[in-house]
């Protein structure tokens, strides 16, 4: 993985001491809150509905064992708030009538503090930092290269990409080093700083679409063309949100060594037209849409006086792109071959003959390599009395103990909220599972109903119009015979708390959107959304069936929608097939039949 240069690490030191000093003055009532809120947001510190957030930058995904048990520190030592603060939010979620103590603890809401939360865009969040002691997790972040440093506010966030990138045997080419460029132009630009929204990039390397790259304001996807030059298929104005939006193509090559020039054309038009006066419609999605050739024709423009007039100030050179290549290598693992030869066959025969569960882990959670002898692992943070993506400081120390003894002493956070291990020995996967299995990490539902995405939600969010968590939660519990689950194949559900979509429920094959309702809690279920990959085909956002419903009934009316799956579908056809061969009709009655069941439960019989 990336090395960080002196200049890197001093860079991080210095923002974190600069954070310490605005915190300072403004505990000391120096700076007030108006002035202090987009110094502490430049950081990544948002203030939420019950305490300050953290989010911390993990450019395209990487992770460091040393850097993951830092994280384990932060969530152990720092993600506990006073006991005065805590009790008041119980008290809130309370007076919903929904919250219960257990040990003293609030269940069914994920109130309990002492975790860190994989998002979708591969970043790490914690909730209840106590503000006075930030300045003491940013140091502390700092010793291992971390920030969170354009995590928040209107500039160019983390650059993501596919959790398999340079180990995916469908991969063009490595798009980690492009990843690292882009984060190295980005940082602190200082023309890009304050535009009209926030500005999301992804970047795939593979034939296959694993980074939603559609679903991004801008996506870069690796390419050869007929001569086999490498460069990239750029996509502009795709997000979620209020307007959801698939990106379009303005360029389908663009020479690889011109793709920071490229983008910086591409911002520098967003930046001069993007609408600045309603928030709504500030995403270049708008723009794209409204402005159609327009927008490409400026774009083109912009970058020929880039090219022409400055001179293509940020072109890659081969020096450079060699550099940072170089801290890509992947590392010596080879295994003795006759031994692995060994250990794979009996591995495999055990998976055949003896162990249907281990047979499952390797089917849905272990993934082919480009060495192998390799191979990539999933380890699974989707499991009752846990939400999504949420891990305890105790499962982070662990993970880091797995990760140097089988992959190097590195891992990946996952677009699903999950932590994968990329660089796993084939006669190691073994001793792996039993140990993951032991940690509770190795359940093996990858893909598959139980592995949804979900955000915070309105436990957290000051913005959420309803709670994600305890809806992730009930949907869970109804789902957990494995049979059940293998037998249902690969369904999408994503769950977020608003429309701005954190939790990505257009791009779902069942998403659920909370919605505000007389001030009460509930959920639109959309059927039908895609983000891209092989098996969903063409990013597509879903659509809604029915009117909204309540919280009780969601799971029921998940469970009708199964039922006319499993009635309709044909063999083994994916549940986003049969939503599409046989339309939305017969999910939208279903899921209406199941409200009023549930409503005068006299219908079930009539």
């Amino acid at each position: 993985m990336y090395q960080y240069t002196d200049f890197d690490h001093q860079f991080v030191r210095l923002r974190a001491e600069q954070y310490r000093d605005q915190l300072t003055r403004h505990l000391s009532g120096q700076l007030g809150n108006d002035e202090f809120r987009p110094l502490r947001l430049q950081n990544g510190w948002y203030i939420q509905r019950h305490a300050p957030m953290l989010r911390v930058a993990v450019p395209y995904g990487e992770l460091s064992t040393a850097q993951l048990r830092v994280l384990a520190r932060i969530a152990r030592e720092y993600d506990q708030p006073s006991h005065t603060v805590f009790q008041g939010a119980v008290a809130a979620q309370n007076r919903l009538g929904e919250i219960q103590l257990r040990d003293g603890k609030a269940i069914g809401s994920r109130l309990t503090t002492g975790y860190a939360h994989f998002t979708t865009r591969q970043n790490v969040q914690f909730n209840w930092i106590p503000l006075d002691r930030s300045a003491d997790v940013m140091d502390l972040l700092a010793t291992v290269g971390m920030h969170g440093i354009q995590t928040s506010g209107n500039c160019i966030r983390n650059i993501t990409t596919d959790a398999l990138a340079g180990i995916a045997v469908d991969e063009v080419a490595d798009p980690r080093p492009f990843a690292e460029l882009l984060r190295q132009w980005s940082t602190m630009h200082p023309e890009f700083a304050f535009l009209p929204r926030k500005f999301k990039i992804a970047i795939s390397g593979a034939r296959e679409d694993r980074a939603a790259i559609a679903w991004h304001d801008v996506g870069l996807q690796l390419v050869r063309n007929e001569h086999r030059a490498l460069g990239f298929k750029v996509l502009v104005g795709g997000g979620m949100g209020r307007t959801p939006v698939i990106a379009t193509t303005i360029r389908e090559f663009l020479p690889f060594d011109q793709i920071l020039n490229y983008v910086e054309a591409v911002v520098r038009v967003y930046n001069r037209w993007g609408r600045r006066d309603n928030k709504y419609k500030a995403r270049i999605k708008i723009l794209v849409k409204a402005e159609g050739q327009r927008f490409v024709d400026e774009v083109e423009e912009e970058y020929r006086q880039i090219v022409q007039i400055d001179g293509a100030p940020h072109t890659i050179t081969a020096s450079e792109y060699e550099r940072v290549s170089a801290s890509f290598v992947p590392p010596s693992l080879r295994c003795d071959r006759k031994t692995a030869d060994a250990k794979i066959a009996q591995i495999l025969k055990a998976a055949a003959e003896d162990d249907v569960e281990f047979g499952r882990w390797l089917h849905r959670n272990v993934r082919p390599h480009q060495d192998p002898d390799l191979r990539a692992v999933t380890l699974s943070f989707k499991r009752l009395g846990q939400a999504p993506g949420d891990a305890t400081a105790a499962q982070l120390d662990a993970v880091a103990d797995l990760a140097d003894r089988y992959s190097a002493g590195e891992l990946r956070v996952t677009h699903e909220q999950n932590l994968l291990l990329p660089w796993v020995r084939c006669d190691q996967l073994a001793e792996l599972w039993r140990e993951a299995r032991h940690l509770g990490l190795a359940k093996p539902n990858i893909g598959l109903l139980s592995d949804m995405i979900a955000c915070p939600g309105g436990d957290f969010c000051d913005l959420a119009n309803a709670r994600s968590i305890p809806l992730a939660e009930a949907i869970t519990a109804r789902y957990q015979d494995l049979d059940e689950l293998h037998d249902l194949g690969e369904i999408d559900l994503h769950i977020s708390g608003c429309i701005n979509s954190c939790g990505h429920h257009h791009s779902g094959h069942i998403g659920i959107l909370g919605v505000d309702k007389d001030g009460k809690e509930w959920y639109q279920v959309t059927l039908g959304g895609s983000d891209g990959t092989r098996l969903s085909g063409e990013p597509v956002p879903g659509k809604v069936i029915g009117p909204s419903f309540s919280a009780p009934e969601v799971p029921d009316v998940i469970e009708a929608v199964l039922e006319v799956y499993r009635a309709q579908r044909l063999g083994t056809e994916p549940f986003i097939e049969t939503v599409r061969r046989v339309g939305l009709e017969p999910f939208k009655e279903a899921a209406n039949l199941a409200r009023q069941v549930l409503e005068t439960p006299e219908a079930a019989t009539a």
